[in-house]
């Protein structure tokens, strides 16, 4: 069963509605019974048939669930697809969605990504026969020069995962349509507050909704939004179906409920990330700061095109000291996080290098920063001490 983002607000159509109304009131309906303004969570696992072989809407939770169906249709809504479809955990549908390639099909994929993404291509892809290439897709000669008769699919992140570089998603998608591929974003980083990668030309947008779609650090899910209803997606729809990986109706309940104030976390925290990448940059201790939001960033004047509304939560900081003082700073913080993930309302950092292990291909001093909701004065103040006490001054 596909979810589809039409007819989702009585009276208002989903194109001109804004995001933060959507986010509240898409695919979500009072209960006829009762008239509760929240969704209910349907925990059933199959539903009576009023005749032999003819259920009503639904049949079985694995196929289709009232709440975890207005959860997508109100994904679908917010990312300007037709679309929705919600999975166990990002992995899950990345999973499910590339399962739709056959061996001897190849992939071009950004060079840098999220590592569960790139294990995914090297450790469980290529030994089934589907061939990836890395590449910067920041650079359209190098995207064109990846190209085999075999390429089927692009695959891109941006900003990208740690290191905040920006891909154009309207040339990549454009490039990928004329050699008749599909281009899959990674939009996690971006949210669909600040990105819109199927209005500029994607295929298929894919999202951790762990992170800033749920914003509080207490369901695991993933999400995939699609334009069209055409043989790619049906094929997503039947094996996500076959798979099991479908996410349960109290994580999606939960994920209703954080997408009410999406809008509100992901504009607080992009003002925080601002103030801090500014402050970070003149700091002493801090070599570079990497943050689409600051002028000299490359990809800035691409940002300010491609997303609206501030340039996100997420930045990564180099400090001067290397690893050591990388590692000094995270261990001396006190008001932030020392935990993976990201996008919650409480601010993480964590030494990258680290979290990937000894093949990690992140500079051994680069700090990457969630930044969340707190007060930005207190979360620079416990940044300017920790990097004191690291010794690096």
């Amino acid at each position: 069963m596909t979810h589809s983002s039409a007819g989702l607000l009585e009276g208002h159509g989903a194109e001109s509605t804004q995001l933060a109304t959507l986010a509240i009131h898409a695919g979500q309906r009072p209960d006829p019974v009762h008239g509760a303004v929240m969704q209910p969570i349907v925990l059933s696992s199959t539903f009576a048939q009023p005749e032999p072989g003819k259920p009503l809407r639904y049949d079985y939770s694995r196929s289709g669930n009232p709440t975890r169906e207005a959860l997508e249709s109100c994904l679908a809504a917010l990312e300007g697809g037709k679309f929705g479809f919600a999975f166990a955990s990002g992995c899950a549908a990345a999973t499910t969605l590339l399962h739709t390639l056959k061996p001897g099909d190849h992939v071009v994929c950004g060079d840098d990504v999220y590592g569960g993404t790139y294990r995914l291509f090297t450790k469980v892809l290529e030994p089934l026969g589907i061939q990836t290439s890395f590449v910067d897709l920041r650079s359209a000669d190098a995207f064109r020069d990846a190209l085999r008769p075999s390429t089927r699919l692009v695959w891109l992140e941006t900003p990208t995962n740690p290191m905040l570089r920006l891909a154009d998603v309207a040339a990549v998608a454009s490039l990928a349509k004329s050699r008749q591929l599909l281009s899959v974003v990674d939009n996690t980083f971006a949210s669909p507050i600040l990105q819109s990668p199927l209005r500029l030309g994607a295929d298929v947008v894919l999202h951790s909704t762990t992170k800033y779609v749920n914003g509080h650090s207490d369901v695991v899910a993933g999400a995939l939004a699609c334009a069209r209803q055409d043989e790619f997606w049906d094929k997503i729809v039947a094996y996500r179906r076959q798979f099991g990986t479908i996410l349960g109706p109290f994580e999606a309940f939960l994920l209703i409920r954080g997408m009410r104030t999406l809008d509100l976390r992901v504009r607080a925290a992009c003002a925080s990330a601002q103030n801090l990448a500014a402050r970070l940059q003149s700091h002493p201790m801090i070599a570079k700061v990497l943050y689409p939001g600051l002028a000299d960033h490359p990809g800035h004047a691409l940002a300010a095109r491609q997303m609206q509304g501030g340039f996100g939560g997420m930045l990564s900081a180099l400090t001067k000291g290397g690893d050591r003082a990388a590692i000094g700073t995270a261990a001396s913080v006190t008001l932030w996080k020392r935990a993976t993930s990201l996008g919650g309302v409480e601010s993480l950092i964590e030494h990258r290098a680290s979290i990937e292990g000894a093949d990690s291909p992140c500079p051994p001093n680069l700090l990457r920063l969630s930044v969340g909701i707190e007060d930005p004065d207190d979360l620079y103040s416990d940044l300017s001490q920790a990097l004191a006490t690291a010794g690096i001054g």
